[in-house]
C-alpha cells in the first residue's frame, strides 16, 4: 500500500459512524452484514449509512457484493492487511524479534473465544 492510500483509509476511518462500521464488518467475518443490519447496530438512516459504506468501499476497506436483491457488506481483509502492512513496513530496524510481540498481540486478538487479556507492546526488560 503507498502512502496515499494509507491516508485515505485512515481519513476515512476517523469518523466515527464509519470506524464503527468497520469494526462491525471485521467482527462479521466471513458472513459480513447487509446495509440495514449495519445500520440498525449503529442507528444510522439509511441514506446515512449508505454515504458510509461507500466511502468505506472507495478506501479499500471494505468490499459489496450482491447476492440476489441484497448486498452484503465485507471487510476487504486485503486492504486491511495492506494498511496493517504499511504501518509496520519499517518496524523495529529490522530486527523482527521486537516486532513479534505487536505480531503475537494481534494473532491474539484474532483468536476465537479469545480469554486472554492483550499483551503488551514492549518487550520485557531484564533486570
Amino acid at each position: 500500500m503507498d502512502r496515499l492510500t494509507a491516508l485515505s483509509a485512515f481519513a476515512c476511518l476517523s469518523q466515527p459512524m464509519r470506524l464503527d462500521a468497520f469494526r462491525l464488518l471485521i467482527k462479521a467475518g466471513e458472513t459480513g452484514m447487509i446495509a440495514g443490519e449495519i445500520g440498525a447496530a449503529l442507528t444510522a438512516r439509511q441514506n446515512t449509512m449508505s454515504a458510509n459504506l461507500s466511502v468505506l468501499i472507495q478506501s479499500g476497506l471494505v468490499r459489496k457484493e450482491r447476492q440476489g436483491r441484497t448486498i452484503r457488506y465485507f471487510a476487504d481483509m486485503d486492504g486491511v492487511g495492506g494498511l496493517l502492512a504499511f504501518l509496520v513496513e519499517d518496524c523495529c530496524g529490522g530486527q523482527a524479534e521486537l516486532c513479534q510481540p505487536l505480531i503475537d498481540q494481534i494473532a491474539c486478538s484474532c483468536s476465537v473465544g479469545k480469554t486472554a487479556p492483550p499483551r503488551p507492546l514492549t518487550p520485557p526488560v531484564d533486570h
